[in-house]
């Protein structure tokens, strides 16, 4: 009883010892404080800056990856290229066509590049956190694929022509279309949005959370010593399991992303045959 005492008494001490030491992830991780401007509506906090120079990242690479292009590409213009032959025919020529795929890649490129880009700083030392973790940036790309994809159809149909057509399923009972409709409109105006925007800000903030969690659990038990450093090494070994998915992650969140974004537009420059 007494060595079972003994145990009991050092289990707590460690439990306890973890609660006063070690700090969980949380959603403050997503909110610091700002670090340029500290008030309105420019206010710059890590996540804003994060978004700036990854932006400009993307815009730099492309400036010159194509700044002299090549009949036969090499070096960064290769990697360009055959990044945007991916975009080009994986998503918007397999989605469109090759007419409207021409037409809509500038968007679908913009849209595929940002979003991995924004997700890609999850994982890179020093950065470790995506700004798609927080609705700003995936608010304003959605609002960009729901814009164009709206204007694509108002731009063919017409306005009320564009609308009926996307709420109103043809051949069906009259009784049964006042409840389509409804159903309908709420998933083409105002699920697809929110749809693209919540499905990418949760995975980008789950995944900062669970490594975050892996990686600041391994440093508290192996920074400790002595048995608990076994731990350490376990969530060590999960943390670094866990970043090579969280690279899958980045790449098909961004891939999905683009692919909706294209499918949207697809169905509504084809609203009539709904």
């Amino acid at each position: 009883m007494m060595a079972g005492d003994r145990l009991r008494e050092r289990t707590l001490s460690v439990t306890t010892l973890a609660a006063v030491e070690f700090h969980a992830p949380s959603l403050d991780d997503f909110f610091p404080e700002s670090v340029l401007i500290h008030a309105g509506p420019f206010e710059l906090d890590r996540l804003m800056l994060i978004r700036i120079l990854m932006s400009v990242l993307v815009a730099a690479f492309f400036a010159i990856a194509m700044r002299s292009p090549r009949l036969v590409p090499r070096g960064l213009q290769n990697v360009a290229e055959i990044a945007l032959d991916f975009v080009r025919i994986q998503i918007a020529e397999d989605v469109l066509g090759k007419e409207q795929g021409k037409r809509f890649l500038p968007v679908i490129t913009t849209i595929f590049f940002l979003v991995i880009a924004s997700n890609a700083s999850a994982i890179i030392p020093f950065l470790n956190i995506s700004p798609n973790a927080r609705i700003g940036m995936p608010l304003v790309l959605a609002a960009l694929a729901y814009i164009v994809f709206n204007y694509v159809g108002i731009k063919k149909y017409g306005f009320f022509k564009y609308v009926k057509s996307s709420v109103v399923v043809p051949g069906v009972p009259l009784p049964l279309h006042f409840l389509l409709i409804p159903i309908e409109f709420i998933s083409t105006f105002v699920l697809r949005p929110f749809t693209l925007m919540v499905r990418l800000m949760a995975n980008m903030l789950a995944g900062h959370i669970l490594l975050v969690l892996f990686l600041g659990a391994s440093n508290f038990f192996i920074l400790n010593g002595g048995f608990e450093a076994i731990f350490g090494v376990a969530s060590l070994a999960a943390g670094i399991a866990f970043t090579f998915f969280e690279l899958l992650v980045i790449v098909l969140q961004a891939y999905v992303f683009a692919l909706l974004a294209a499918v949207y537009i697809d169905l509504a420059l084809h609203a009539e045959e709904h």
